[in-house]
Order: structure tokens, then sequence, then C-alpha cells
């Protein structure tokens, strides 16, 4: 079993309330070999919700208090996104999964490419939140485009 990241399925889950179907995706969650998640919404944040950014650095950071995950209001929404990978991972252990297939620039989801925390649409190479805590723990992540 692997999870993926629940907008991929098409679910409307997005921060705009939007998903981002990917066919490849969706054939594995209809053969029951994945299971969709979202960190966000199992984090507690709406649908949809203001776009957030990881500032002064990555999803490690944010995990040991080093950055914050602030919202375009100005709002830290980092124990939202700290809480919905925690519950990921639980998900994770309690099925065993070794694998999951993540969207790319997600500060929740993102394992290769994130916002760079000044809202200007620029990219760093760098892990959103659940990733970087799925990676601590052995959890294989790969990124969709």
């Amino acid at each position: 079993m692997i999870l993926v990241s629940a907008c991929l399925v098409g679910i409307n889950c997005r921060y705009d309330g939007k998903g981002c179907k990917n066919e490849n995706i969706i054939t594995l969650v209809s053969r029951n070999k994945a299971i969709p998640v979202c960190p966000e919404q199992l984090g507690e944040l709406p649908t949809p919700r203001k776009p957030a950014e990881i500032v002064n650095g990555d999803g490690y950071d944010v995990l040991i208090g080093l950055a914050r995950v602030i919202n375009t209001k100005g709002v830290d929404v980092s124990d939202n996104f700290i809480l919905g990978a925690q519950k990921v991972l639980r998900i994770a252990q309690i099925l065993k999964v070794e694998e999951v297939f993540f969207k790319s620039k997600s500060p929740s989801c993102g394992c290769k490419r994130i916002y760079n925390g000044a809202f200007n649409g620029k990219l760093k190479e760098e892990v959103g939140v659940c990733s970087a805590l799925l990676i601590k723990n052995g959890i294989t992540v790969n990124s969709i485009e």
C-alpha cells in the first residue's frame, strides 16, 4: 500500500479548493493500491484556505521550531501543518507504508521543490513539513509535478 496526495486523485482539497488529477495516481487508488491523504485538511485547515509558505527554512526546520509556515495574511499555521504531518505518519505506520507520491511545491507535500517563503512565485530545493516527517521516519517520498 502507498499513500498519495488527495488532490492528485481529483479531490478538491488544495488551498484554492481545487484538485489536480493525475491519471496514474487515480489508477492506483481505483485498484486499491493507494490511499489518498491531505495533510493540510488532516491538520484541520479549511478548504479553500489562504496560500501558505515555509518562511526561513524547510519542513525539517518547521518540525524543530526553527522555521514557520505562514499564510498570505501573516497567520502562523505551523501547528496545523505539523498536526497534519503527524496524522499522515500515523496512517503510514498503521498501513506499513514504505512509499508515498506527493504533489510537488506544496509546503506540506513538496519533496523536491517548495516555494521560497517570500510569496513571489519562486521555488527552492527543499521539502515540505509532511514530507520531512515521513523521510525522517524512513518512508520514501516521491514528487509528482
